[in-house]
C-alpha cells in the first residue's frame, strides 16, 4: 500500500533490511563470513527500526546471559539504520548504553530504534532492547556525525 508521509510518496510501509551480499559489516553484512547476518524491518510510517531476535549461546557472557558488548552492537546497529530515514551515511560518534536487566541468550528481544533530534551534521537517537513482555532490558543513547549522502561522501 502506498501512503503519503511528510509530503514524499512511500514505496511500503515497510522495507525488510536482510543483510547485503557485498557488505563486510560484522553485525548485519552478509559478505562477513564471522558475522552476525543480523535482519531488520524498516517501518516508514513510525520512522522506527525494528529487529526481533533470539541470541543463542555463542554471544553468551556468562552464566548464560547476553555479552555486554553484544547488547551494545546490537543497539547501534539498529540506531545507526535510522540515518535511513534522512538518506544519508553517518558515523557513531557517541554512545551510552543503560544496561537495565540481564538479558537470557535464549530469550527472544525486540531491538527498537529512532530519532530523536538533528543539529548540523548531528544525529541524536535512541534504541531499546525489550523482551516480549515489553519490560525494557537494555537503552541506547547515540550522536552519529553525516559524513555523506547516499549519493557520496561530504
Amino acid at each position: 500500500m502506498l501512503r503519503p508521509c511528510q509530503g514524499l510518496l512511500l514505496v511500503s510501509e515497510t522495507i525488510q533490511l536482510a543483510p547485503n551480499a557485498e557488505n563486510k559489516c560484522f553485525g548485519c553484512g552478509g559478505a562477513n563470513d564471522a558475522g552476525m547476518l543480523l535482519a531488520f524491518e524498516q517501518d516508514n510510517v513510525n520512522r522506527r527500526i525494528v529487529g526481533k531476535f533470539v541470541m543463542g549461546e555463542r554471544y553468551q557472557g556468562g552464566a548464560g546471559m547476553l555479552h555486554g558488548g553484544i547488547i551494545a552492537l546490537l543497539l547501534d546497529e539498529a540506531m545507526g539504520k535510522v540515518c535511513r530515514f534522512r538518506e544519508v551515511r553517518a558515523v557513531t560518534a557517541d554512545m551510552n548504553i543503560d544496561f537495565l536487566r540481564p538479558i537470557r541468550v535464549d530469550q527472544e528481544i525486540v531491538v527498537e530504534a529512532f530519532e530523536t533530534g538533528a543539529r548540523g551534521r548531528n544525529l541524536f537517537h535512541m534504541g531499546e532492547i525489550r523482551d516480549a513482555a515489553g519490560a525494557v532490558l537494555a537503552r541506547g543513547r547515540a550522536r552519529f556525525v553525516i559524513v555523506g549522502t547516499e549519493q557520496g561522501m561530504v
